[in-house]
């Protein structure tokens, strides 16, 4: 394998893992860590997905005991039925959108300058919604019903827009929902993995044709990297959501999203824009 390939993997790999979960948006980093890494060809897209499935699989890792009982006890336990139920309601309105725009989406919102704006549209909407009075209804996960599911869902809609970040999405609907902090990040952390499993299986179906076995040594570098900086990531968020609010990653997607508008208008860097 090609050493400069499987270091870009393993950057890759890592910057996956640390912003699926936080509010700056997977997607937006990967489009601009691949445009400047040169890794945006249909080989980088298959690779994206595996990555994607690594980061899915640390949030399933992570909350193992929880993801099991959903598993063994639906059949008895009310809160875990509630849960399911849940789940797929929030997972509807973005699968349907998806399926009926993601190829439009794609076609004229996945580039650099895009995402750049959409990074700071999102970090400005952070700031508006900490600066609202957050009145606390829903203590957990637990105390949600379907109707509370299907407006994150809803907010979780927004997120199809490459660069507005489907946990900030989902996050900062939740806080505007009455959801508390912790509340709101675990059930965008469980909504992730059908909506992003989803995603990925479908995906992968279409770019069956891009998969070869010399590849393998390459996923498999991407992925491990994404699933370890993931669990990372889920782990020091929660805590850090639990005592702090989100501006700090709104004056991020603001200051980074004027970075890359800045160096694209000034020639500074390339961006490509196909």
């Amino acid at each position: 394998m090609d050493i400069i390939i499987f270091i870009k993997a393993l950057i890759l790999g890592v910057i996956e893992g640390l912003t699926e979960f936080l509010p700056i948006s997977s997607t937006g980093h990967l489009i601009l860590a691949g445009d400047l890494l040169h890794f945006n060809d249909e080989r980088g897209k298959v690779f994206e997905i595996a990555i994607q499935v690594g980061a899915i699989l640390a949030v399933v890792w992570d909350y193992r005991p929880r993801f099991r009982s959903l598993l063994t006890q639906a059949a008895s336990d009310a809160a875990a039925r509630r849960l399911w139920l849940n789940l797929i309601v929030a997972f509807i309105p973005a699968a349907a959108l998806g399926l009926l725009f993601g190829k439009s989406i794609k076609q004229y919102l996945f580039a650099p300058v895009p995402v750049a704006l959409a990074f700071i549209i999102g970090g400005l909407v952070i700031l508006w919604a900490e600066k609202r009075r957050h009145v606390v209804r829903l203590q957990s996960v637990d105390d949600m019903g379907p109707w509370d599911a299907l407006k994150i869902g809803l907010a979780q809609c927004f997120a199809l827009i490459p660069g507005t970040s489907r946990s900030g999405a989902t996050i900062i609907g939740g806080l505007f929902f009455g959801l508390s902090r912790t509340a709101a990040a675990e059930f965008s952390f469980f909504l992730a993995v059908p909506t992003l499993g989803a995603a990925s299986a479908y995906e992968l179906f279409k770019a069956r044709h891009l998969l070869h076995m010399e590849d393998v040594g390459l996923l498999a570098a991407g992925f491990v990297a994404a699933f370890l900086s993931a669990m990372v990531a889920v782990r020091v968020f929660i805590r850090f959501v639990s005592k702090h609010d989100f501006a700090v990653f709104a004056w991020y997607r603001i200051v980074f999203g004027l970075v890359v508008l800045g160096t694209a208008y000034s020639g500074l860097v390339d961006w490509s824009q196909d």
